[in-house]
């Protein structure tokens, strides 16, 4: 049985597990979309993780999670490690290219930058308020002209008068491509159009100020849109370098952050096995009135929901398994 970490990323839009070797070299990865029920999404991921190893169990030696619902996947597994999306990235890219010192990562609802020197995260900056420039909001105007996500790319390089469109807002952008497409610009024109519009708006908010020096990396499922590269080349001046497993960069980093805390520490894993697939897990719902915050605190069991729901008045009363809970301001109710 091959000894490997495993790392998870949960974020909003999509789920990603990848797998490491005991030296940090890549095994294997899964992505799938998170479609609002996280749990069923990790779950999905390690059924085909290991459906890709033709159903032969890995030994995981520790595991880790990072990206929005990193707690909770991370009391679902049993992780070692839990930590956030700019750490995780940042090692993923380290180990990928070892001189990078710039990071460019979009995701389907949230875009990042971390500014690396000798290795060490020295800045870093999130927008997770506006969506112009996420995937999302790519996948949202592909539809609009009737083009497929995955053809984005492929027809933004073909543009050669690209149309200037506003991009410093979601709303605004949208309102500026249907008026350039109503006045007849080619969709390639219109795609690459929004490419540029979409990086400019990316460097004047979340890059302002900082120095974005070679080598750049780009990573999320964003990288994968041909056009955003060529239209950050064209901004920045540099080669922009795509790594091979971009999508799965946040696992991966969190899967080599598992590895570091085991061979550092040297403790057993809390990963709780392979199992965890096969399981049932639900949700509760309660809010704490100990105070005026009135805090709406989750509660996550294992096993068949058997609770009435209606009789719960109070998290006192929430029975069974509890797996993890969280949400309240004080911690009081915490469990980890």
């Amino acid at each position: 049985m091959m000894k490997t970490y495993l790392g998870i990323d949960v974020g909003s839009v999509t789920t990603k597990i990848a797998l490491v070797d005991e030296n940090g070299n890549y095994v294997d990865s899964y992505m799938t979309r998170t479609q609002g029920q996280p749990v069923l999404a990790v779950q999905k991921c390690l059924d085909n993780i290991l459906a890709q190893n033709k159903g032969e169990e890995y030994e995981v030696c520790a595991a880790g999670t990072t990206g929005s619902g990193r707690n909770l996947a991370g009391a679902l597994i049993g992780a070692d490690v839990i930590k956030n999306e700019i750490t995780a990235h940042a090692v993923a890219a380290s180990a990928a290219i070892p001189n990078v010192q710039t990071i460019l990562e979009i995701g389907g609802q949230d875009s990042k930058i971390i500014i690396l020197r000798d290795g060490i995260v020295t800045d870093f900056a999130m927008n997770t308020v506006c969506a112009a420039g996420t995937g999302s909001f790519l996948d949202h105007q592909a539809q609009r002209l009737n083009v497929d996500i995955k053809d984005f790319g492929d027809i933004a390089l073909k543009s050669k008068s690209p149309a200037r469109i506003a991009g410093r807002c979601g709303v605004f952008a949208e309102s500026d491509l249907i008026h350039k497409q109503q006045l007849g610009y080619a969709v390639e024109d219109l795609l690459y159009g929004l490419c540029q519009a979409l990086v400019r708006n990316y460097i004047s908010n979340l890059a302002l100020g900082k120095d974005l020096l070679p080598c750049i990396s780009f990573q999320g499922g964003v990288a994968t849109n041909k056009g955003m590269v060529k239209a950050f080349e064209e901004e920045l001046g540099h080669e922009i370098i795509v790594p091979k497993n971009h999508q799965t960069m946040g696992a991966i980093g969190a899967a080599m952050l598992a590895m570091e805390h085991h061979q550092f520490t040297n403790q057993k894993t809390k990963f709780k096995g392979w199992k965890i697939k096969d399981l049932e897990f639900h949700s509760v719902t309660c809010t704490c009135n100990g105070c005026s915050n009135n805090c709406e605190v989750i509660t996550i069991l294992e096993g068949k929901e058997l609770q009435d729901r209606g009789k719960i008045e109070k998290i006192s009363d929430i029975k069974g398994n509890i797996i993890a809970r969280w949400g309240g301001t004080c911690g009081r109710w915490d469990i980890s």
